[in-house]
């Protein structure tokens, strides 16, 4: 049991992304289903507002849970939250952009197609935040 805990703490952050990331694909992933199919919303423009909605969610989540930043002082949470959206923001131009050529070019289903998205943008969104955003919580 003591090598279990040991295990889990050693790799906390990429269990706890695994959790919080996958809630976080699941609410993007609601929300453009929600958006797109049942309220017949452009796909875009689902995707979107799906795509805000998880970014806010997961700088909390990731803060909070994931890195368990404990930020104190106006420069430190400005940073962090200027290097996330930034970052978040690049990703969200790579899911638009995917999704675009999936959709138009490929023929794909557009949900079948976000779900694909979804896959490497929470990959690329784990490595920025752990490795770039939430980098070394000490040096401030």
């Amino acid at each position: 049991m003591k090598k279990l805990l040991q295990l889990f703490e050693r790799y906390y952050e990429a269990f706890s992304y695994v959790i919080f990331g996958g809630l976080t694909t699941v609410l993007n992933l609601v929300v453009f289903y929600t958006l797109n199919e049942l309220i017949g919303m452009n796909y875009l423009f689902a995707n979107l507002i799906s795509i805000v909605i998880s970014i806010l969610f997961a700088y909390v989540v990731n803060k909070k849970y994931v890195f368990r930043v404990k930020s104190q002082s106006v420069k430190q949470v400005s940073r962090e939250l200027l290097l996330f959206f930034l970052f978040r923001s690049g990703s969200l131009l790579v899911d638009m952009l995917a999704m675009v050529i999936m959709v138009e070019k490929l023929a794909l289903d557009p949900n079948a197609s976000k779900l694909i998205t979804e896959i490497f943008v929470v990959v690329l969104n784990f490595i920025v935040s752990k490795f770039i955003v939430f980098k070394n919580k000490s040096e401030y």
